[in-house]
């Protein structure tokens, strides 16, 4: 069953996968959050694990850097191993002034400047969007949590390093909460290949503000986002 990029078995993947950009972040997630853990693909050092979670199987996978990578990896998961959930659990730029450093962002919506959704030829422009209850859960969570949170769109950028300095602002005035650099890719295969998805998003750094987080803090603070992922996965 293993694909080009992935070296695990149909069966080896649980129908809900978290998927964070970084896979060190996956082996942090699987080592303190899972028991019964195995280690199901290391092709390319994108690290993938199943284990349990509160008792149901859970499974947890890096899909790398940009909109191409989380592609392939998300394609793969929902077409080959018959994954129905992926909760991207990933690392933003906050954009509006509400929006604070370690806030929460529930991607309700994707904005992008990719060209990634050319390849359905549809004849306008696509909206690609969570799944409603995969959301509603998430929030509820979040909510008895009692954590900072938003929900809204977020923008789905090709380039981190940007030449255009004012794309950013007519996002933010279209009340844009944050960038990153995966979600549309996510939403449009979910859809396409009527699976669900959802991502939820920790602001390391701000556009507009002088605060941001170290490599490391990105790496293993974003528990209160880990946690109700997970609680999230076992209730679908």
């Amino acid at each position: 069953m293993a694909t080009p990029h992935n070296s695990a078995e149909k069966g080896d993947f649980a129908k809900t996968v978290l998927m964070p950009g970084d896979p060190l972040r996956a082996k942090f997630i699987a080592e303190n959050f899972l028991t019964d853990v195995k280690c199901v693909n290391e092709v390319r050092g994108m690290l993938g694990f199943t284990g349990k979670y509160e008792g149901k199987e859970v499974s947890v996978m890096g899909h790398g850097m940009g909109i191409p990578s989380i592609g392939i990896y998300t394609y793969e998961l929902f077409n080959f191993y018959d994954v129905d959930n992926i909760i991207r659990v990933g690392s933003a730029g906050g954009m509006q002034d509400d929006v604070n450093v370690m806030d929460i962002i529930f991607a309700m919506g994707a904005h992008t400047d990719s060209n990634y959704g050319f390849q359905f030829g549809l004849p306008g422009t696509f909206c690609p969007t969570a799944t409603y209850d995969i959301l509603e859960k998430a929030v509820n969570i979040a909510k008895d949590k009692g954590v900072r949170y938003h929900v809204g769109n977020v923008l789905a950028s090709d380039a981190f390093y940007k030449k255009n300095c004012d794309e950013a602002d007519r996002y933010r005035n279209l009340g844009t909460l944050a960038v990153e650099m995966e979600t549309v890719a996510l939403y449009m295969n979910a859809a396409e290949a009527k699976k669900n998805a959802l991502t939820i998003l920790t602001v390391s750094d701000h556009l507009y503000k002088s605060e941001e987080l170290s490599a490391a803090e990105r790496q293993t603070s974003f528990t209160d986002m880990m946690e109700i992922a997970l609680k999230t996965a076992i209730q679908l």
